[in-house]
């Protein structure tokens, strides 16, 4: 088919047929050309006066209309949010900009002037890509000039699992029936995120374990109570629904506020170098060292068989350097 076949503010993308038409909203036509289907998805949009009227293109829109599609509306809530901060960079960047016009080398120049916070640089680029891919199906553009753009290389120390001794001065510095002392168990006793365990409730407490659905994955989890936690649940009060409750017993326990209290008392021991989310390394490691396999491990915590790799690495070439050293004293 030839443009001339096509009707009025018609145009053929490499993704299908869109109408296009100044002060409009673009719109991808659903039907196949030419059928009753497509005329009246056409007859429709041209009647449509109550249309939302779009001036001009920039990624102001662009964000504005991304955050009111199915592409942002379907994300995890602590997902959504990590995107606002990154979005609302963008958009001070480049709010009236024309994003039809962003080029391969503006990524690449956004990535290199933050290159001294490499997370922040590379999470922008992933954004701006995602920002893309919703232009494309705008019909605003037909490539993306983000996609292959290479991510800073991050050099971090890997994130250790809670050394015994600091896990028994944390057990010291936060007595049983404290809120901190039942977070700490929780995540240890169950493998789960911090994000998952503030969202604990009595009522998940079933048949001898804690029902889990995760909101990073959507999976859903029975994760038995081990004797350490269930010492620590038996001390708690009970004031909420929640099992981590705020000072009023209105709510869950904030991150925020969570993180606070934690932190104080990772002062006061000396662990400022293992955090929240080291509790979930604790787990995996203990469970390889009771001689679980990565699909035993990945029953509890949930994670895939490569996070299970990543999180145990370090633990597992001890045991295995362990077993190795002990054959050398055999005759």
């Amino acid at each position: 088919m030839t443009k001339r076949e096509l009707p009025k503010f018609i145009y053929r993308q490499r993704n299908g047929l869109y109408f296009q038409r100044r002060g409009w909203p673009s719109q991808k036509i659903k039907a196949d050309f030419g059928t009753p289907e497509f005329w009246a998805e056409y007859a429709a949009i041209l009647k449509g006066d109550e249309q939302p009227k779009v001036l001009r293109r920039s990624f102001s829109a662009l964000i504005r209309s991304y955050h009111k599609s199915p592409r942002y509306r379907n994300l995890k809530p602590r997902t959504a949010m990590d995107y606002d901060k990154y979005t609302a960079f963008i958009d001070e960047r480049f709010g009236p900009l024309n994003p039809a016009n962003l080029q391969r080398k503006d990524v690449i120049r956004l990535r290199d002037q933050n290159a001294e916070k490499p997370y922040f640089a590379n999470y922008a680029v992933k954004v701006i890509r995602i920002l893309m891919e919703h232009c494309i199906d705008l019909g605003w553009r037909t490539d993306n000039p983000a996609k292959g753009v290479s991510l800073l290389k991050v050099d971090t120390d890997p994130r250790l699992p809670w050394p015994q001794s600091l896990i028994d001065d944390f057990r010291e510095a936060a007595p049983l029936g404290t809120r901190e002392r039942l977070l700490m168990e929780l995540c240890l006793g169950s493998g789960q995120r911090i994000g998952d365990v503030l969202e604990m409730r009595w009522g998940d407490i079933q048949d001898g374990g804690i029902t889990v659905k995760q909101n990073k994955t959507g999976k859903r989890l029975w994760v038995p109570i081990v004797p350490a936690l269930q010492e620590a649940l038996d001390a708690a009060p009970r004031r909420s629904l929640f099992m981590l409750t705020n000072h009023r017993a209105t709510n869950r326990w904030s991150y925020r506020g969570a993180s606070q209290a934690i932190r104080k008392i990772r002062e006061d021991i000396g662990a400022l170098d293992f955090d929240i989310h080291s509790w979930r390394y604790n787990a995996a490691c203990e469970l390889v060292e009771a001689g679980c396999n990565d699909e035993l491990v990945a029953a509890v915590t949930g994670q895939s068989p490569k996070m299970v790799a990543h999180y145990t690495q370090q633990i597992r070439q001890r045991v295995r350097a362990i077993e190795a050293q002990s054959r050398r004293k055999k005759p």
